[in-house]
């Protein structure tokens, strides 16, 4: 169990669960208080599209260009490096097809570095202290809480939960 306050419901159905969130939302729980853990996805419910905002293309376009402009670079300053004048015979000094593909290369690379990475820390799977989980949630139920409750707002919050359908009403950290 964690040792952040908060509380939770276990709800049994994703209607339930919806339900639930509603009941913490019309109590005036703050959205980045509210917390919704499932062992399966429901994507025709409103609590799934809590966390829908990313930024993952947009950093993983970023990491493109600049792994891009990093192959491009890497391969220009190693075929200008050498000291002295090259005969190239009228060839460009910087030939296009190597630096293309060294540039390409990094730049998949650059992308692909940049998406794990974002998806290691957008999908919280770098913490290895889980704010707050069930062992329920294994079995298939569906976790709806609230993290850092004031204690007087407990047993609102407490009912809310249980109106809205929830089997369980679990509590950890403080009282």
């Amino acid at each position: 169990m964690a040792s952040v306050n908060s509380i939770y419901g276990l709800f049994a159905d994703p209607d339930a669960a919806d339900r639930g969130v509603n009941a913490l939302r019309h109590a005036g729980v703050a959205q980045d208080q509210i917390v919704v853990m499932s062992s399966e996805p429901h994507e025709g419910h409103a609590f799934s599209l809590l966390d829908h905002k990313t930024i993952m293309p947009w950093l993983a376009a970023l990491g493109g260009v600049v792994g891009g402009a990093c192959g491009f670079l890497l391969a220009r300053y190693t075929q200008v490096a050498y000291p002295e004048p090259l005969i190239t015979g009228g060839m460009p000094l910087v030939a296009p097809f190597p630096s293309a593909i060294v540039t390409y290369e990094l730049t998949m690379m650059g992308a692909v570095i940049t998406t794990v990475v974002t998806l290691l820390i957008t999908a919280r799977l770098l913490k290895w202290k889980q704010p707050l989980y069930d062992s329920e949630i294994s079995y298939g139920k569906i976790l709806v809480g609230v993290l850092g409750p004031s204690g007087a707002a407990r047993t609102d919050l407490e009912n809310r939960l249980r109106s809205a359908g929830a089997e369980k009403i679990k509590t950890t950290g403080q009282l």
